[in-house]
């Protein structure tokens, strides 16, 4: 539940969730356009499951504040009151409803179906290293992949960082030609601090193209996918 909460709310504060008998989804853009995330999550994510289709607003923050009262562990019961139009959380002994927020507003974005020439697949842990080394240098950061190794770089004015991975420190590459982009890093850094530590990450690059992130979560459960808008230098 944590995972999922925190990676979405990287992009969105209020999030629309499309109920069915069979999981939950949900697709959302940031209010700036330049990020748009993806995420399904299957009824098998969850102890017990029971839903008719539905579309459920929900505010993230409040979410967040539930969880914290959740020690690790914890079950977390989620019941939509369709009386009063609230959603209701147990924790223990813990009884919490909140409003739900209106769905009328929020779009439902389509998903481009990208064919990107290069896939790396990577524990998060080794992205989240290159991060740190980067965050003090530049708010942009370089992602650039060939056949033999990805490489994680971030130039300023005065300092440069970078992260390189050779083929045998990757759970995987395959890159017929050397791709690179450059990306937003706040945007970058905040998913790769959101994903649940131990994941293993796809990314997916092209030259100045959006970068596709994906992931597992809930066992396996649930899927993330993620794209953020490549940031491109005008002459």
């Amino acid at each position: 539940m944590k995972g999922i909460v925190n990676v979405i709310s990287t992009l969105v504060d209020e999030v629309k969730f499309v109920v069915d008998a069979d999981g939950i989804s949900m697709k959302a853009v940031d209010p700036a356009h330049v990020a748009m995330i993806e995420v399904d999550v299957g009824k098998g994510a969850f102890e017990s499951y029971s839903a008719e289709p539905a579309e459920i607003g929900i505010d993230l923050d409040k979410v967040k504040e539930v969880l914290k009262l959740a020690a690790s562990g914890d079950v977390i019961s989620m019941e939509q009151d369709e009386t009063h139009g609230r959603l209701v959380f147990k924790v223990g002994n813990i009884t919490r409803r909140m409003n739900l927020v209106d769905t009328s507003s929020m779009s439902d974005p389509k998903v481009p179906q990208l064919s990107l020439q290069a896939k790396v697949d990577i524990v998060i842990s080794e992205l989240q290293k290159g991060i740190r080394a980067a965050e003090t240098i530049s708010d942009h950061i370089a992602l650039t992949a060939n056949a033999d190794s990805f490489e994680l770089s971030s130039e300023g004015d005065t300092d440069a960082a970078s992260l390189k991975l050779e083929k045998n420190k990757l759970l995987g590459i395959e890159a017929s030609t050397e791709v690179c982009s450059r990306f937003p890093l706040d945007y970058f850094s905040n998913l790769v601090k959101a994903v649940p530590a131990d994941t293993n990450v796809r990314i997916e690059l092209d030259n100045d193209y959006p970068v596709k992130i994906a992931f597992d979560l809930a066992g396996g459960n649930g899927t993330v996918g993620y794209l953020l808008a490549p940031r491109i230098e005008s002459d």
